[in-house]
């Protein structure tokens, strides 16, 4: 029993972390810290604020009038800077094992290193809920905010094709569940498929096939769109705010606050994902650390502007909706703007799907160069260097998700998932300063005790924001996870045979 154990907390040793690099696989090293940056505020500014905000405000009630959760109100800006403090305790902890441990394998890596076997693949298993299971809910949202889009120049997509089955039962709007008896049907199933979702993940994957420099050169791009987009959104709703809204500002008390932070998380994910561009960024060592702090810090600020700014504009009730910086714009009576307002979210939620989409196949590949998945996942593209196999996966499922997904759903289970991945990490944190104090780190989370327990703490606090059935869903997800890991990976682990990581296959053209 005791050599059981001893295998499920095997540690990779740091040096065969480092030392991998060399292999013939191994990623093209192309950005710098401003792209980072870029790719940073790509992946958090995205369908948190465009989307879940909404939610967040104003809370969620079931067709019956039963209370799912209660909503921040206008204290929406408070649960913003509550958890800017929680992700900037996490993210130091990222920056620290980031700067020493500079792999693809983000969380699932450093976990590797600190923690042990079990505890990586567990953190590699949530890591999905943030990125695939997460984009799913992202390419939901964008398929709203698409539609809107379309509507300005008008035209109307059909309703039965672009509201996925799951989000129609879901519902409690009248006219969204009415599809059930009015939608085409084959037999006595009715088609209800989000195909714009569908189309743009597929578009996504295609683009990341082309190789890291020119998805990087597209999310700069986008990024820039989605800061205009977000600077007209704020100079114009200013001049038009009514203070009478702010009023009550916290109408459910710290309660509503604490729920909508753990909705709202969902506009914070994101920030750790460029930890996966480790092993493709220049003197990582420095630019790991500016790109995870300073695109957290960059975030936060937006997020209070545009939350305040938001709440003032319409009654926070009003805000619910899958598109509610347009819906508040429109309803102030500013239809060119949230019409404008919503191609900025467009723009701005590609840039999610992009870099969501970039870090889920580095995922898949640093755990099979681990032995933990199988070997087609570590096999890279001759021309342009990326995980062409676990790329192309990844996009499939997402795109398939999309097409019936409800994105109310997905947005708890990617919480919880990501909630804990960020407790173990600053707890990994600790444990390797413990372990190893003397390891060279470029750079050093200070106060490491309080900051990385105060970290662990702070994520577990947000995590009991979140409902009863996203506990019972990420028990399953976890129980699936274990399952899997002890039928493949644990047998097919390279440390299992006292051999380092394996040689993965050679490039593919």
């Amino acid at each position: 029993m005791s050599g059981f154990l001893q295998r499920l907390t095997r540690r990779k040793p740091i040096s065969e972390l480092l030392s991998e690099e060399g292999h013939p696989n191994a990623l093209k090293r192309e950005l710098g810290a401003g792209d980072l940056i870029m790719l940073a505020i790509g992946a958090v500014i995205g369908a948190g604020i465009f989307s879940s905000i909404g939610t967040a405000a104003a809370g969620e009630i079931l067709p019956d009038g039963t209370v799912v959760r209660y909503g921040a109100g206008p204290a929406l800006v408070v649960s913003f800077v509550l958890l800017g403090l929680v992700c900037g305790l996490a993210a130091l902890c990222y920056a620290e094992l980031a700067s020493m441990i500079p792999q693809a394998g983000s969380a699932y890596a450093y976990s590797y290193a600190t923690l042990g076997e079990l505890i990586a693949w567990i953190i590699g298993w949530d890591l999905i809920l943030e990125y695939a299971v997460g984009n799913v809910a992202v390419a939901v949202a964008w398929s709203g905010y698409f539609s809107s889009f379309l509507s300005g120049f008008g035209i109307t997509l059909p309703d039965f094709l672009t509201h996925g089955y799951r989000a129609v039962i879901k519902s409690s709007d009248p006219e969204v569940r009415a599809l059930l008896e009015t939608a085409p049907r084959i037999g006595n199933m009715p088609i209800l498929l989000n195909v714009p979702a569908f189309a743009i993940v597929l578009a996504i994957t295609w683009l990341l096939m082309l190789g890291v420099r020119e998805s990087a050169r597209a999310n700069n791009i986008m990024v820039v769109v989605k800061l205009l987009v977000l600077a007209l959104f704020v100079g114009v709703g200013v001049m038009h705010i009514d203070t009478a809204n702010y009023v009550p500002f916290a109408p459910n008390g710290w309660r509503g606050i604490h729920q909508g932070a753990a909705i709202v998380f969902f506009a914070y994910i994101g920030f750790d994902a460029i930890s996966t561009a480790a092993e493709e960024t220049k003197n990582p060592q420095r630019n790991m650390p500016i790109g995870i702090l300073g695109g957290l810090a960059i975030c936060t600020v937006i997020y209070v502007v545009v939350g305040a700014v938001a709440t003032g504009l319409v009654p926070y009730a009003d805000l619910k909706g899958a598109d509610p910086l347009a819906q508040a714009l429109q309803m102030a009576g500013l239809g060119t703007a949230g019409w404008i307002v919503s191609f900025g979210a467009v723009i701005s939620l590609t840039a999610v799907l992009l870099v969501f989409q970039y870090g889920q196949p580095r995922i898949f590949y640093a755990m099979g160069r681990d032995g933990l998945l199988p070997k087609w996942s570590t096999r890279v593209s001759k021309k342009a260097r990326v995980p062409y196999i676990t790329t192309l996966v990844t996009g499939l499922v997402v795109a398939t998700g999309a097409l019936f997904a409800d994105e109310n759903e997905i947005y708890d289970l990617t919480n919880i998932g990501t909630l804990s991945a960020f407790a173990i990490v600053c707890i990994g944190v600790l444990v390797l300063r413990i372990k190893d104090p003397d390891r060279p780190r470029p750079f050093r989370v200070p106060f490491v005790w309080p900051v990385t327990l105060g970290g662990a703490g702070a994520c577990i606090y947000i995590m009991m924001g979140l409902p009863r059935h996203a506990w019972e869903r990420f028990g399953i997800w976890m129980g699936i996870g274990l399952l899997l890991y002890f039928v493949y990976g644990y047998w097919h682990s390279t440390l299992r045979y006292g051999g380092g990581a394996g040689e993965p296959d050679a490039p593919k053209s």
